[in-house]
């Protein structure tokens, strides 16, 4: 019997990526896997108890909902592009520095921000037409845009796979930040320089460029209209997308005895982003609300959809097969804790869904084969991060390369060969 769920648990694992990389419904491919798993299994109200169990875990929805929430006044408000422009306005004409000095603002943006799409949105109007403009080519302005956003994304407390590794860990969000900040802020850094690497191996700058030429590459995919950001930045504004992050650390170093949860520090910086922007109360409060549910739906819902599946491979008696080999063998753990989700999201441009669901199956073992929960657990969460920031599919690249009018592959070009390094370098940190 042992043999035959196995060798079915194969199968649907198989079927599972092919959907994913056919791009159909990410939920409805992990739920319907994990459910074949247990019915095959004989096993069905394991896959229906994991359901109501993800369903129900309070401590995600408060993080991950009011998180969402919070994104959405921001963006209500207008708070965003006063960031943006707070961040770009000391931009001159710095030559070739101009490339790392623009990702190392996306990567502030992107812990305000850490939605690779959202992030994306936000400063890839203004960044690519301004590095355009100062000799790059199109697709590299991309690849600094997107190629900023993966790890120091990871520095909000609000991400879903911080709220996620933290609840398995039995640790507070911010302490798990605390141990993994070294790695995080590293292959950010790290990544920008490569990136930038990459745009002058492949000779992307041209401070000599002409009037004619700038015009021309301006005119793709309309990256010349820019973005509409104010003329004046108004502070107060450009602050509140950071101060819940402010607040958090503030009060984890400081003020520990408050217990600032990070649902009550993303209250705090809508009250505050809703008093800056005089905006209309119930505006403010619809919005919130709406991006709390858009939240739920959207990344809550990978996770409820990521712990069936996790549940369908435990009834097959997978999980205990795989925790026993890697007991025998602790290197494939960390290998296969990187590898198998950085494939994952670079062949189906999304690093969540393979992350959590190998965050949910293996990684509450990892002491039984020399790991530590939160060094596992961020080691799959951010490799698969970089492999989404390595595929054509991946939806903020996308946005990026429409931006800059440009194909994805030509984006793919710079950004795969750094994040491959990048994984290398996480591999040997973690």
């Amino acid at each position: 019997m042992q043999t035959f769920t196995t060798i079915v648990a194969v199968i649907a694992v198989i079927g599972v990526i092919w959907g994913l990389v056919k791009r159909y419904e990410t939920r409805l491919v992990l739920i319907a896997g994990g459910l074949f798993m247990a019915l095959v299994s004989l096993k069905p109200m394991m896959a229906f108890h994991q359901f109501d169990k993800s369903m129900t875990n309070a401590n995600l929805i408060i993080a991950i909902c009011t998180a969402m929430g919070f994104a959405a006044v921001v963006k209500l408000t207008g708070c965003d592009v006063h960031l943006v422009k707070l961040l770009t306005a000391p931009l001159k004409k710095i030559g070739f520095f101009l490339l790392p000095a623009c990702g190392l603002v996306t990567a502030v943006v992107a812990i305000a921000l850490p939605s690779t799409a959202g992030c994306s949105a936000a400063v890839g109007p203004t960044l690519i037409p301004l590095l355009v403009r100062s000799g790059f080519k199109p697709a590299a302005a991309a690849a600094i845009v997107v190629g900023g956003i993966p790890a120091t994304a990871f520095l909000n407390p609000g991400i879903s796979h911080n709220a996620f590794i933290a609840k398995m860990a039995g640790m507070d969000v911010m302490d798990l930040i605390a141990t993994h900040m070294t790695r995080t802020i590293t292959c950010g850094i790290l990544g920008i320089i490569l990136i930038s690497a990459m745009a002058w191996f492949y000779h992307d700058y041209n401070k000599n460029q002409t009037k004619e030429e700038m015009e021309a590459n301006l005119a793709l995919g309309g990256a010349g209209k820019g973005s509409e950001l104010p003329e004046h930045v108004n502070l107060l504004k450009a602050i509140a997308p950071m101060l819940p992050v402010v607040i958090l650390v503030v009060c984890s170093i400081w003020f520990r005895e408050l217990k600032m949860s990070v649902g009550t520090a993303m209250l705090l910086g809508t009250i505050y982003a809703l008093i800056v922007a005089r905006a209309n109360p119930a505006e403010v409060t619809k919005k919130f609300f709406d991006g709390m549910g858009s939240g739920y739906a959207k990344i809550m819902g990978i996770i409820i959809a990521a712990g069936v599946f996790a549940a369908g491979l435990r009834a097959a008696g997978v999980v205990d097969l795989l925790v026993d080999f890697l007991k025998h063998a602790q290197a494939v753990a960390k290998l296969g804790g990187s590898v198998g989700p950085f494939l994952l999201g670079l062949i189906t441009g999304s690093g969540d869904a393979a992350a959590f669901a190998f965050n949910e199956a293996v990684t509450p073992h990892a002491a039984e084969f020399g790991m530590t929960i939160p060094s596992l657990g961020v080691l799959a969460a951010l490799a698969g991060s970089f492999g989404r920031q390595a595929s054509p599919l991946c939806g903020g690249l996308i946005l990026v390369a429409g931006i800059a009018g440009v194909s994805p592959m030509e984006v793919v070009r710079r950004t795969a060969p750094p994040m491959f390094v990048l994984l290398v370098v996480l591999y040997i940190m973690s």
